[in-house]
């Protein structure tokens, strides 16, 4: 039954056009930067070559871009779109070492002495950030820097201190709120997982020249 008197409904439709509108205008926005596209396929021949040294990618963030570095591991350990291997990814979220180091550190340090317990030299950091300075976040990635992991920042800023960390800095600026920032976030993520997937899909030896990221624009 529909208890919404003609006024609601317009209100309400003109709040959803409005909210599609604008995050159709963040894509578009996107989609002809030129900088963010090359970034994007930069950062997916990072993770490929990690996963061709047997490293593990490692992805950290705070509460939507936490849910996003949840994904985006589980994507690559279970299933994107194609069924192959699993791929060894790891977002920072157990619960017991969090408050843990929460408690015991304090909660700047919850990513930051996981890569430092884990993190190996073959291993990527895939660190999200909506506005770019998150301290936890940011630790993290010095911490891997200084291990000599490659780190890749996802963010919705330019000039961070997380983007001065970054092997590889995607950086999609969405308007007044981190929401749109979000959206454009999942999409990224999301064109990450495919071209790492096509690229195994193509040839998982990137010696033979046929795979996506070839063997002379993969790092070694």
């Amino acid at each position: 039954m529909d208890c919404m008197t003609d006024e609601q409904h317009t209100a309400a439709r003109e709040t959803i056009v409005t909210a599609l509108a604008e995050a159709q205008t963040m894509l578009g926005q996107l989609l002809k930067n030129e900088a963010a596209l090359l970034a994007i396929a930069s950062a997916a021949a990072v993770m490929v070559a990690a996963l061709h040294r047997g490293g593990c990618i490692y992805a950290c963030g705070n509460g939507g871009s936490m849910s996003d570095a949840m994904h985006f591991a589980e994507e690559l350990t279970g299933r994107f779109r194609d069924t192959r291997r699993g791929f060894a990814a790891q977002a920072i979220s157990d619960v017991g070492h969090i408050t843990c180091v929460g408690n015991d550190f304090g909660y700047d340090q919850i990513f930051s002495r996981y890569i430092e317990s884990h993190g190996r030299k073959d291993d990527c950091l895939f660190a999200i950030s909506t506005s770019g300075t998150s301290a936890n976040v940011v630790r993290a990635a010095q911490v891997a820097k200084d291990l000599g992991l490659d780190v890749i920042v996802l963010t919705g800023r330019n000039g961070t201190a997380l983007e001065a960390l970054s092997t590889v800095c995607i950086s999609t600026p969405g308007g007044k709120y981190a929401d749109r920032v979000q959206e454009l976030h999942i999409k990224v993520i999301h064109i990450l997982l495919e071209l790492i997937e096509l690229h195994f899909s193509q040839d998982g030896n990137i010696n033979s020249g046929t795979a996506l990221f070839a063997a002379s624009i993969v790092p070694q």
